[in-house]
């Protein structure tokens, strides 16, 4: 891909992200308060380790992405300050669509440039944020199907859910 497709598909995928971020911010305000430890299954993370991943990570792509370096990943521990899905979804609404900004300002050449994430993934910017908008969906989806577990209802993401549709039952 050259700089000036990578340029046009990175407008693309930014604005694909940033219609995400408003889904994302439901689904974050939903989790209900005093619930966030449920998980499904011992493998799983939590309700509130879902929370942080998504408050934390997707700013830190997105932010790595724009410096064209990784470094190590943010420490999700209760030392982040997040203890809520209402805390989580104020982080991301702070941080995240200023990372976004950032990636947005990137030139079509280091759109192109290849990033080393941690030794995992070697691959060129603009496939790094087409996997950052993945990455939010994905675990957004899994918190998502946590909520009616941890007894809260689920927000709408791709229109109504079965709990927004008018006389949805309880």
């Amino acid at each position: 891909m050259n700089p000036e497709q990578a340029k046009t598909v990175a407008e693309f995928l930014t604005a694909d992200f940033e219609y995400e971020i408003q889904a994302t911010m439901r689904v974050l305000q939903a989790v209900p308060a005093g619930k966030q430890d449920y998980k499904p299954d011992a493998k799983s993370k939590t309700g509130l380790g879902l929370v942080r991943h998504l408050a934390l990570e997707d700013a830190w792509l997105l932010n790595s992405i724009a410096d064209g370096v990784f470094a190590t990943p943010p420490d999700d521990s209760d030392a982040c300050g997040i203890m809520s899905g209402a805390d989580g979804a104020a982080r991301y609404q702070e941080t995240v669509p200023a990372a976004l900004n950032r990636v947005r300002a990137m030139s079509g050449e280091q759109l192109v440039k290849v990033i080393d994430l941690l030794g995992m993934i070697q691959m060129p910017g603009v496939n790094m944020l087409s996997m950052a908008v993945k990455h939010s969906v994905h675990h957004r989806g899994q918190l998502s199907s946590y909520l009616r577990a941890m007894g809260g209802s689920v927000p709408g993401i791709y229109g109504p859910s079965a709990d927004t549709q008018q006389g949805a039952a309880a």
